[in-house]
């Protein structure tokens, strides 16, 4: 999943592909927003993983990761 993860005061968003579902990421943000999880944190297709202060998060968009061509060919 292509995850994108707005931070408060940040200029830039942070952008990750996720081997995780969406339900899975789901409810990583709900518990970081109710509060029983100080922090998000979210692990990327390589095990990196990106941690944010749960009470800096401005939003959180989970969508289908972008396909990207590779090569010539005809549009």
């Amino acid at each position: 999943m292509e995850v994108k993860i707005g931070v408060q005061n940040a200029p830039r968003e942070i952008v990750i592909e996720s081997s995780q579902t969406a339900e899975e990421i789901q409810n990583a943000i709900t518990e970081a927003l109710e509060g029983t999880e100080k922090l998000f944190t979210l692990a990327d297709e390589h095990g990196r993983r990106v941690i944010v202060p749960a009470d800096r998060l401005a939003y959180v968009e989970i969508g289908e990761p972008a396909v990207r061509k590779v090569g010539f060919g005809t549009l």
